[in-house]
């Protein structure tokens, strides 16, 4: 399973003083935000019209971590705090490690996809503390879990309890029910909505310790990402859970051959390539930057943040479409720097 550091677990089980605790929803919040890349290459990489199914799989669990960052968003408001978005350092610096440090040595790059990508980095990010029951697998000792993380986190909300909840000096929450769902993004008030929110982040992500399904038909991320791996869509058998529902098809073919890991300095000034990866790391940036303004006081401009992501799958067609290195044939892969001008662009 994916491994966190036991003692952040412990740290935030002492905490006494809300204020201690915005540390830690901030990191929940880079923690979200840190698997939209790789997961958007990979969905980014499958070539327009091909691999359709596994294109919309990925998508749909993007979907999903951008609402659990937004979750993880409002409830540092709530509390009091200001998330803290447009900065170079909420970024990872891929390839590397996620936030805190979690995965014991799991190194995040950005790849187009491949089916070892899947099995071997992003089922390894979203794998529960009890695999079940395709697969069993034990807990090791001495490590959290990032479901543990969470657990933590509502035990030290329910603790210092509802006086943490700054109603009138906080600045407007993102409920934004044209993108997500009621039910699923609200404000959080109190003790029990900010739980009730958190514990949406856990069954979406791991299931339950008894379904690998967040919802009728729909696995949770790992069993998502199992599906892929496997070829075929998970379902409910007469003795358990299987990958043996509708085939899940995979052509190699549709997948843009990008180099790995691009960095803007990988590409000499002026040149074709240059200008695009510079294209698409501004607009990520820029995508922060009005992600920082939604979620610190206006919430009304989530509209246009969804705009530029949208326009991130633009720039990407034309982006991996352009040749990195003649000789393999690897085009063009994105790069997620943060950066505040492109080739002197304001």
């Amino acid at each position: 399973m994916i491994r966190l550091r036991p003692e952040i677990i412990s740290a935030i089980r002492a905490v006494e003083d809300p204020i201690d605790l915005h540390r830690y929803l901030q990191c929940a919040v880079e923690l979200e935000h840190s698997t939209i890349p790789p997961y958007l290459t990979a969905m980014l990489s499958l070539r327009p019209g091909t691999n359709l199914r596994i294109a919309a799989l990925i998508r749909s669990i993007i979907v999903q971590e951008m609402l659990h960052m937004s979750i993880a968003g409002n409830i540092l408001i709530a509390i009091g705090g200001h998330p803290q978005i447009d900065k170079r350092g909420f970024v990872p610096d891929y390839p590397g490690p996620l936030p805190m440090d979690i995965g014991n040595g799991l190194i995040v790059g950005i790849e187009a996809f491949s089916i070892p990508l899947v099995k071997n980095v992003f089922m390894a990010i979203e794998e529960p503390e009890q695999e079940i029951p395709i697969k069993l697998s034990a807990a090791e000792q001495g490590y959290a879990t990032i479901g543990q993380f969470y657990d933590a986190i509502q035990e030290r909300i329910r603790a210092l309890g509802p006086s943490i909840f700054t109603h009138k000096t906080a600045p407007p929450q993102v409920v934004a029910p044209r993108w997500f769902t009621p039910d699923k993004l609200f404000p959080i008030v109190d003790v029990d909505s900010a739980c009730h929110a958190i514990d949406i982040i856990k069954l979406e992500g791991e299931g339950t310790a008894l379904d690998p399904f967040q919802a009728p038909g729909e696995p949770a991320h790992f069993y998502t990402f199992g599906s892929i791996v496997a070829g075929r869509e998970l379902v409910v058998t007469t003795d358990g859970y299987a990958y043996a529902g509708t085939p899940i098809e995979f052509d190699p073919s549709g997948v843009w051959p990008l180099r790995p890991n691009c960095k803007i300095a990988d590409f000499t000034v002026g040149s074709q390539a240059r200008t695009r990866i510079e294209q698409f790391a501004y607009n990520y940036s820029a995508l922060l930057n009005a992600l920082h303004i939604t979620f610190n006081g206006h919430p009304e401009t989530l509209d246009r943040a969804i705009g530029l992501m949208y326009d991130l799958r633009v720039l990407a067609v034309a982006m991996m479409q352009t040749v990195a290195d003649p000789d393999s044939g690897q085009t063009v892969g994105p790069s997620f720097e943060y950066v505040k001008t492109q080739g002197g662009m304001p």
